[in-house]
């Protein structure tokens, strides 16, 4: 009976001195981190002046202190090495901030972009919706022809509409056809239309709905306001490696120095967002009037989506 209480007396004892010596090396271990962590934060200015106190306090008799020279060292080469991680954690974190901000900002744009084209559906679908209704009863063939081009308008658009950053230029000139089909069924002779594209370009990614917002930005503000009403142009060239998508009217002309609207404002945002400073929107006045809108970007050909898109 003594015996087993003696030994479970040691084995407590040992116990004890176990945890005591392993909380000891946590501390340690807590201890050295938390040094380290201040080696990389604190000041190369103020480690000097420390290192100068500890030389002016281990001076004795027979020169320095063995202790204060090799703390000294010992910091130096720490300094070095807790400088170069912390940098390289400032710069992880910098970079995690700077590519949530991106982030951020894209969605906001895309919810921008979102907010303007379900402001402009509506409208133009009801007066589709209603120039059909009134030719059916005047002229059936071509109602059936704005009812098919309305088809082919949502079908291409829908998709885009859920695609977020960029889509290719030849579904973009797809949806153009059809949405400019229907104002010339509304406008009559009022609107010409010219789309120039080489097939080869297509397949270039192009961001979604941005063409869509400068030809309607040109229907709106050159040729509606104009009696006689005039033409648009589309355009797309490629010149050392930069794509460049002209809209151009023959309408009253834009007024260059006054504010962009929130959609044209919207287009450069997401640019900025998508290209940075590779990508512009450039607004220009041609000497023959009107207005030439340009989307310049890098040429990026999507050898998936095929000739025909």
């Amino acid at each position: 009976m003594a015996k087993s209480r003696l030994a479970q007396s040691s084995y407590a004892n040992a116990k004890g001195l176990l945890d005591l010596i392993r909380e000891i090396g946590e501390t340690a271990v807590a201890i050295w981190w938390r040094f380290f962590d201040w080696l990389a934060q604190v000041e190369w200015r103020k480690l000097i002046i420390v290192w100068v106190l500890l030389l002016l306090l281990g001076l004795t008799p027979f020169g320095l202190s063995k202790q204060a020279v090799a703390f000294i060292m010992l910091s130096l080469g720490l300094k070095v090495l807790a400088g170069g991680k912390r940098k390289a954690e400032l710069e992880a974190l910098h970079a995690h901030h700077q590519a949530d901000e991106e982030s951020m900002e894209r969605r906001v744009v895309e919810a921008r972009m979102a907010a303007l084209q379900a402001q402009v559906e509506p409208h133009f679908l009801f007066n589709t919706l209603a120039l059909i209704g009134q030719l059916i009863e005047t002229d059936p063939p071509q109602a059936a022809r704005i009812h098919q081009n309305l088809i082919d308008y949502l079908r291409a658009t829908l998709p885009q509409m859920r695609a977020a950053g960029a889509g290719t230029l030849g579904r973009q000139i797809e949806m153009s056809r059809a949405y400019l089909a229907i104002m010339q069924a509304r406008m009559g002779a009022r609107l010409a239309v010219s789309i120039d594209v080489p097939q080869e370009m297509l397949s270039a990614t192009f961001p979604v709905m941005t063409l869509q917002i400068l030809i309607e930005n040109a229907i709106k503000h050159g040729l509606e306001p104009k009696i006689a009403g005039g033409r648009i142009d589309i355009r797309a060239s490629v010149d050392q490696g930069v794509l460049q998508v002209d809209v151009l009217d023959d309408g009253v002309g834009f007024n260059l120095h006054a504010a962009d609207g929130i959609g044209l404002a919207n287009v450069r945002e997401r640019l900025r967002i998508l290209y940075g400073n590779r990508a512009q929107l450039v607004l220009e006045a041609p000497l023959t009037g009107g207005t030439r809108a340009s989307v310049r970007l890098p040429y990026a050909p999507d050898i998936f989506a095929g000739a025909a898109k």
